[in-house]
C-alpha cells in the first residue's frame, strides 16, 4: 500500500539529497534539483529532511493514494489538485485513500516535490534512494516512473502519526482531503524568480578568458534553452572566448559550475552533472542560489552577479539559519495541529 502511478508525467523520479562519497569512483551526487524545497516538504510532514520524495517535472503525473496519507508539496507551482479540487503548496495535507492527485499548467518553476509521511521506501543504493537515470541507479529500478508503478511508503514516525490523527479528527468526513491553514512565512521560503540574478564567484579558469568575456559574464543576460536537463542548463547569449588557445585535463565539476565549451555559450552543470569535465570553468554559482537556478523555466533570462567569498559564505549561513527557524516553527506547529 502506498502510491500508484496513473499517468507518469514528463519526468517523475524518486529523489533525496543525493549520493555522497563516490565521486572519485565517477558516481555523481545527484539528488533533488531543488534540495531546499525537498527539505521543507519533508519537514512539513514530519519526516527527516533527506527522506526520499517524488521530484515532479513541469507536466506532472496522476498519483492515486492507496491509504489515508499526509503529504506536502514544495517547489514549483504546477497547479496541483485532488479529485479536481485545488490543493496548496507548502503545508501538510491529509488525503483519503482512493483520491487522485493531478497537476495542470505550470504557474512558475520546473520542479515540485511530493513528500509523503514515512518517505518513499525504495532500496538504498550506495547510501541514497536518489534516481540517477544515466546509470540506472537508485529510485525505482533506476528509472523514471511509469504508468502502473506502485511505490511503498516507509514506516511512520511518531510525528507522522500525530499529524495524521490530528487532521483526521478535524476533517469533515465527506471531504477528499484536509489541509492545515498555516504555511511557513514567505521570507523563509526560497525566493524564486522567472528571470533571476544569480550570485557567483570566478572559478579556477576565470582568468583564461578574454577581458571582454570577463566583462560580458557579469553584465549580459543569458537565455535558458529548452535543451536543458538534470545534467546541465544550456544558455544562449553573448559568446565567451579564451584569451588564447589552451588545453586542459579533465578536472572536477560540481552543481552550479559554469563551464564554457568551444562554441562560447555557457553550460551550467546541474544535480546530475558529471564528476569531471574538460571545458574551462569560468564561474561557480553560490550554493544559496542553486534552488532559484533549478526553478528557472526554459526561455527565462539569467544574469550573474559577482560576490566575494565572504558574502557567499554569509548567504549560505543565512539559508541554513532560515532552515533552522523553519525546522523549529514547523515542529511546533505539527505538535499543536
Amino acid at each position: 500500500m502506498g502510491l500508484k502511478i496513473g499517468k507518469p508525467g514528463l519526468l517523475t523520479t524518486v529523489q533525496d539529497l543525493g549520493r555522497y562519497g563516490y565521486q572519485r569512483q565517477g558516481v555523481v551526487v545527484g539528488g533533488a534539483m531543488d534540495k531546499v524545497a525537498l527539505r521543507i516538504a519533508n519537514l512539513l510532514v514530519g519526516n527527516v529532511e533527506g527522506a526520499a520524495a517524488l521530484e515532479i517535472s513541469m507536466q506532472g503525473p496522476e498519483i492515486q493514494f492507496e491509504e489515508d496519507t499526509v503529504f506536502a508539496l514544495g517547489g514549483a507551482d504546477l497547479s496541483a489538485s485532488i479529485n479536481g479540487k485545488p490543493v496548496r503548496l507548502w503545508r501538510p495535507v491529509l488525503v483519503k485513500s482512493g483520491s487522485i492527485l493531478r497537476f495542470g499548467k505550470p504557474r512558475y518553476g520546473n520542479y515540485t516535490y511530493l513528500a509523503v509521511a514515512g518517505g518513499i521506501n525504495v532500496p538504498v543504493v550506495m547510501g541514497s534512494r536518489a534516481t540517477y537515470l544515466h546509470a540506472g541507479l537508485g529510485g525505482l529500478e533506476g528509472r523514471a516512473l511509469r504508468s502502473g508503478d506502485r511505490l511503498p511508503l516507509g514506516a511512520s514516525s511518531e510525528t507522522n502519526r500525530q499529524i495524521l490523527s490530528a487532521l483526521l479528527l478535524r476533517d469533515k468526513k465527506e471531504a477528499d482531503f484536509a489541509e492545515v491553514q498555516w504555511s511557513p512565512e514567505p521570507e523563509l521560503l526560497p525566493g524564486y524568480a522567472p528571470n533571476p540574478v544569480l550570485r557567483a564567484r570566478g572559478h579556477l579558469e576565470y582568468n583564461w578568458f578574454s577581458e571582454s568575456s570577463r566583462e560580458y559574464i557579469w553584465h549580459q543576460k543569458y537565455k535558458l534553452l529548452p535543451q536543458s536537463d538534470r545534467m546541465g542548463y544550456r544558455l544562449q547569449g553573448t559568446t565567451l572566448a579564451l584569451d588564447e588557445e589552451r588545453e586542459m585535463l579533465s578536472t572536477a565539476m560540481s552543481f552550479g559550475t559554469v563551464q564554457v565549451p568551444p562554441q562560447g555559450n555557457p553550460i551550467i552543470l546541474m544535480a546530475d552533472a558529471q564528476t569531471t569535465g574538460g571545458y574551462p570553468r569560468m564561474i561557480q554559482i553560490i550554493t544559496a542560489d542553486l534552488p532559484r537556478l533549478a526553478q528557472v523555466q526554459p526561455g527565462g533570462l539569467i544574469r550573474f552577479e559577482d560576490v566575494s567569498l565572504e558574502e557567499a559564505q554569509r548567504l549560505y549561513y543565512q539559508q541554513e539559519k532560515r532552515m533552522l527557524a523553519l525546522r523549529q516553527a514547523i515542529h511546533y506547529k505539527l505538535t499543536h495541529v
